[in-house]
């Protein structure tokens, strides 16, 4: 490698760091949805329809990002936010991103903050294919509230038990010469789960850790009461 190489390397460098290998999980879009109502913020909640992935489980609108119809994260996120909830566009205001999530499951989630400009939710008209119900939930229930903390076990396993019974070899350590403590699972890492439960739903996972990181945020502010969104909109007291 030369000079000239080092400075083409230079150039290719991302303006910001980015995930190693994103291409190789599903990567999605969601939309944390805000919605003004009763004189307070609510975030906007779905529960999945029961004939499609993660059925019967509450979430935020979003989906896979498709880069044939999308020109980045964010219109995707927006896109399926108008396909779940029959909302148009220019009815939901985007503030900014959230941090990227990265699941244990390979799943990428690009998560943004967003305000729907709806009177209520009886003005909305979800698509029954993908969206059981709709509800709210006061932001202030999650300032006042942290999530139930638990944890999984997660462990790297380089072969697998077929239906036949026979081992089936992913990934050929011993062939590879790696020391022994690879030839079987290894890794004994902890991962949190968060959950909030609400009346009669339970809100976890992935949909959990957005809630947090945005309440997180407020309470860094001195909460919401009587501040503003950015969406021309303002709490009332």
């Amino acid at each position: 490698m030369d000079e000239f190489i080092l400075e083409g390397l230079k150039k290719l460098l991302p303006l910001a760091p980015g995930i190693n290998g994103k291409d190789e999980y599903f990567n999605s879009a969601v939309l944390v949805l805000l919605m003004f109502m009763g004189g307070e913020y609510h975030f906007v909640f779905e529960k999945r329809a029961a004939q499609i992935r993660q059925a019967g489980e509450i979430c935020f609108p979003g989906g896979k990002f498709d880069p044939e119809r999308d020109a980045d994260y964010q219109e995707a996120a927006v896109r399926e936010t108008e396909e779940e909830l029959g909302a148009k566009a220019e009815k939901i205001k985007v503030i900014g991103p959230l941090d990227t999530v990265i699941s244990t499951t390979g799943t990428t989630v690009d998560a943004f903050l967003g305000v729907l400009d709806v009177d209520g939710l009886e003005n909305l008209k979800i698509n029954t294919a993908e969206v059981e119900r709709i509800f709210t939930i006061p932001v202030a229930y999650f300032e006042k509230n942290e999530p139930e903390i638990y944890q999984v076990t997660l462990e790297v396993h380089p072969s697998y038990i077929n239906q036949s019974g026979e081992e089936v070899i992913t990934f050929p350590a011993k062939e590879l010469g790696l020391p022994d403590r690879y030839h079987r699972q290894w890794g004994n890492v902890q991962s949190n789960i968060y959950v909030y439960r609400v009346d009669d739903v339970t809100i976890w996972g992935i949909t959990a850790r957005l809630i947090r990181d945005v309440a997180v945020k407020i309470r860094s502010l001195g909460g919401t009461k009587g501040k503003t969104i950015s969406s021309g909109q303002k709490k009332k007291e």
